[in-house]
């Protein structure tokens, strides 16, 4: 047995896809939380999630040996988990949202109360967005990833994901000019995601 932890992404991927079981544990370990950090961020928190790091882990050793190098490992694993959690979405059926009391004058000392329930709000917006729109918009605005990357994790050309973003920052827009906490956090994203472009 190979010491899996040096070899490289096709080396690894060609152990697990001939079922080496310390392969594809070395593989999990070193993916995990990146892929568990792909369906938070396009999910929000969610109920499924383990289910869901579950299924993306079985979709990743049934086609581990179609990994064809383009991107590395990690990458394509978490492609693999978007590919995941967009098909969750695609089947759950919607479910209706309750709006959410917070009182406008809360004092500043509330601001983890205040951006978890805004956070919450952007979830339940994005809840009523086509599915794809979602996956593009939390991979490029909520998780800070480029256009090419969410293009190359989605399989999409990047002029369809430019599309989506824009679609949902459309949707989420029109849902925030009523409800001001939503507003002030996705103003606040979209400084983030300009300080970081």
């Amino acid at each position: 047995m190979a010491a899996v932890s040096r070899t490289s992404d096709a080396e690894v991927a060609e152990l697990c896809a001939r079922g080496d079981r310390a392969a594809q544990r070395d593989l999990f370990l070193r993916t995990r939380n990146a892929v568990h950090h792909t369906l938070y961020r396009v999910l929000g928190s969610n109920r499924d999630i383990e289910d869901l790091l579950q299924e993306t882990y079985l979709a990743v050793f049934r086609s581990i040996g179609n990994y064809a190098g383009r991107s590395s490992l990690l990458t394509w694993c978490c492609s693999v988990a978007t590919h995941v959690a967009l098909s969750h979405l695609r089947r759950k059926k919607p479910v209706p949202v309750a709006h959410l009391e917070i009182e406008s004058d809360a004092p500043s000392t509330d601001q983890v109360v205040r951006a978890r329930a805004a956070l919450a709000r952007l979830y339940h917006a994005l809840d009523r967005i086509d599915p794809t729109q979602r996956v593009a918009f939390a991979l490029a605005v909520i998780d800070g990833r480029s256009l090419a990357e969410v293009a190359e994790m989605t399989g999409a050309s990047l002029s369809a994901v430019k599309t989506q973003v824009w679609r949902a920052k459309k949707a989420i827009d029109k849902r925030a000019a009523v409800d001001p906490l939503l507003r002030d956090y996705v103003t606040d994203l979209a400084r983030d995601a300009e300080g970081v472009a």
